[in-house]
């Protein structure tokens, strides 16, 4: 447990000690946001029907996109935690620690819990934004938060970690994230509701973790079941598999399984790495 700690702790004093770091992981997040959430707000609240009477009066596209955002941030934060991982093979410093007593294992699990924590911390820090976008949140919905944020960040920070453990340079880890990256984004349903998908993209979205991951947040914040169902329904707020509406807590199951899945192939992946 003292090396897991060492580790963790490490990785977390290292975040807060890169300023750069610190304010540049707001920088994707936060363009999303003001570029999609209030430049287009008007526009794509219009083609969904947010300017019509009735219940789809209510859509607000930046309300709608928030939770995207935030999983956006946990996801971003979390798989770039394992950069570390990368730049300690390039200066050596892994190969010092490797031959430490600690075993690889906790090394591994350390990693991941450092990575997991870093990426709540940043999404806890995303709600800094509320008081001007106008999105309501209770403090009941932050303790919710929390405990999905580090579930998902722990599954994305053992992804990550598995994909470090496999190169050698940052620039390649850096380029296979990016490709990563931006289909899971645009395919959770972060940017916009997954309404209407041909039936081969479908497919992918419900592969993806970061769709229930992302549909989490969104329960927890938007609360979908006060929602009126053509609201509802324009909103995307509906997830389903064969028809079958997937359930918080089945989403929950999903993301719990991925996370041991790829902590399990994270872990014996890094404990077969050279450093």
């Amino acid at each position: 447990m003292e090396g897991i700690y060492a580790i963790w702790q490490r990785d977390v004093i290292k975040f807060f000690r890169d300023k750069a770091r610190l304010v540049g992981s707001f920088a994707m997040p936060f363009m999303f946001l003001i570029l999609f959430g209030s430049g287009m707000s008007g526009a794509l609240s219009s083609m969904i029907g947010g300017n019509a009477a009735g219940p789809l009066a209510a859509f607000d596209f930046v309300e709608f996109m928030f939770p995207g955002i935030i999983g956006l941030t946990v996801f971003n934060t979390a798989i770039f935690s394992a950069l570390s991982v990368v730049q300690d093979k390039e200066f050596g410093y892994m190969r010092e620690i490797l031959v430490s007593p600690m075993s690889r294992v906790t090394i591994a699990i350390g990693k991941v819990l450092g990575g997991s924590t870093v990426a709540v911390i940043q999404g806890l820090m995303m709600l800094l934004f509320v008081p001007f976008i106008g999105v309501s949140i209770t403090f009941l919905m932050v303790l919710k938060l929390i405990p999905v944020m580090f579930l998902v960040a722990f599954a994305i920070s053992s992804i990550g970690l598995l994909i470090a453990s496999s190169l050698k340079t940052s620039q390649g880890f850096q380029m296979v994230v990016q490709i990563l990256i931006f289909p899971m984004l645009f395919l959770s349903g972060a940017m916009f509701p997954l309404n209407g998908m041909p039936a081969w993209m479908d497919v992918i979205v419900k592969i993806n973790p970061l769709t229930y991951s992302v549909d989490m947040f969104k329960k927890i914040i938007l609360q979908p079941e006060q929602m009126a169902p053509a609201l509802r329904e324009a909103m995307g707020l509906n997830l389903s598999i064969f028809d079958h509406v997937i359930t918080f807590s089945q989403e929950i199951l999903v993301v719990l399984a991925v996370s041991v899945v790829f902590v399990i192939l994270a872990t014996i992946k890094f404990s077969r790495a050279e450093g």
